[in-house]
């Protein structure tokens, strides 16, 4: 947390009235605080859905250029790295299936590099192989995560409702998890963690608990990576991203209140201006709300953009946000504007008033942060019902 809050250069930059550098330190400080790589390692036997669930992650149909090819052969035979579209810090690998190479479970993990990886995925569309649980006690032996994900359970459920006088889907699919578990633990896995997933529609079955439980068990400093990055399955996790985003706004505000305490005139407006363009954007991204993102859900969903863009009522989500745009926005508010203005007065009386105009510059940045953040999280909330009605509609 102190190189996010190191203000030095900034400050010098202000100092030095450098506004255009004093901009850009702010921008690097923005994108250092939003580049904690995470690596995650996607494996499994041929045709097991490795590539589809790389797609479904990453919120990219399997018709995009940037998708990882499908197919009913193996379409990986080589280590290939799907950064997510909007956050690249964050890379799904989608991993050769190891009976497909030449590499028993111990040289396997080192072919494809396991030091890079955070954890490890293990895809099967059936029952757990021979070759999977080699693989996972190699990586339990190395001291990495592993979880076991049995994809295209959607069939087994349709396969059992037709086949059933009695079905019941939550019955079948806890008996699909213990065979599951029984199986591995049978083969020696200790412990093993098995989640049920549709890959073509995440938000069913497994995957918030999977997500629930990468989350207790990641680094701190890695578990924004990973929801920043998650495709918007669920109010629930729009509202663990405003969280998310919601916390790190006094680390924004202390920014502000540091460089109001520079006593130039004007800067501090400009610096507040370029400020919350940054985040804000970055808030844009997080929700899905930017252009590719929302383009990608309506490929991924078969609503039509303009369907999803219709219900967005905040001027943030349609526009082009820069310090221009958000200046504009800010001076709208009597009140914001009041205080901007008092701090510009009071920075030059020495001592008291440079202390009262950090202050104000923090209230500002506080209350613009707070503001545009509940605008963007009610934008991504009424896209995601506007995307899920129509999905329903189209079954």
């Amino acid at each position: 947390m102190a190189d996010f809050l190191d203000t030095t250069e900034i400050k010098e930059a202000l100092q030095n009235n450098n506004q255009a550098l004093a901009v850009d330190k702010i921008k690097k400080l923005l994108e250092k605080a939003a580049n904690t790589p995470l690596n995650i390692g996607i494996t499994g036997e041929s045709g097991s859905g490795k590539s589809s669930f790389v797609n479904a992650f990453r919120g990219v149909d399997h018709r995009d250029d940037q998708a990882a090819p499908t197919g009913v052969v193996e379409t990986t035979t080589e280590v290939r790295a799907y950064p997510h579209p909007s956050y690249p810090n964050v890379t799904l690998w989608d991993l050769p299936g190891i009976g497909t190479t030449r590499f028993p479970a111990d040289q396997y993990l080192k072919h494809v590099g396991f030091e890079r990886f955070d954890f490890f995925i293990i895809i099967s569309d059936t029952r757990f192989r021979e070759n999977d649980v080699k693989l996972a006690k190699e990586i339990q032996k190395m001291g990495k995560k592993f979880y076991f994900v049995r994809s295209k359970v959607d069939n087994d459920l349709q396969n059992a409702q037709r086949s059933q006088r009695n079905f019941d889907a939550e019955q079948t699919l806890a008996l699909i998890r213990e065979n599951c578990k029984e199986g591995l633990l049978k083969e020696g896995v200790q412990a093993p963690q098995v989640f049920l997933l549709s890959n073509f529609e995440l938000r069913r079955h497994d995957f918030h608990r999977l997500h629930a439980t990468l989350e207790r068990e990641l680094p701190e400093h890695k578990r924004d990576a990973l929801l920043f990055a998650m495709p918007n399955m669920s109010l629930e996790i729009i509202e663990k991203k405003k969280e998310a985003f919601k916390s790190k706004i006094p680390h924004y505000a202390f920014v502000s209140a540091a460089c109001a305490a520079v006593p130039l005139p004007g800067l501090s407006v400009a610096v507040d201006g370029a400020l919350i363009a940054g985040v804000v954007q970055q808030y844009k991204t997080g929700f899905g709300l930017d252009g590719p993102s929302l383009q990608r859900l309506a490929d991924s969903t078969g609503v039509l953009l303009e369907d999803l863009t219709s219900v967005v009522r905040s001027p943030l989500s349609l526009n082009t946000i820069d310090k221009a745009f958000i200046l504009k926005l800010l001076l709208q508010s009597a009140a914001v504007a009041g205080l901007m203005l008092a701090e510009e007065g009071l920075k030059f009386i020495p001592l008291f008033g440079t202390l009262v105009a950090a202050t104000l510059s923090y209230k500002v940045t506080e209350k613009a942060l707070l503001d545009f953040l509940h605008m963007l999280a009610e934008d991504a909330q009424n896209v995601f019902k506007r995307a899920l009605r129509g999905m329903n509609s189209s079954v």
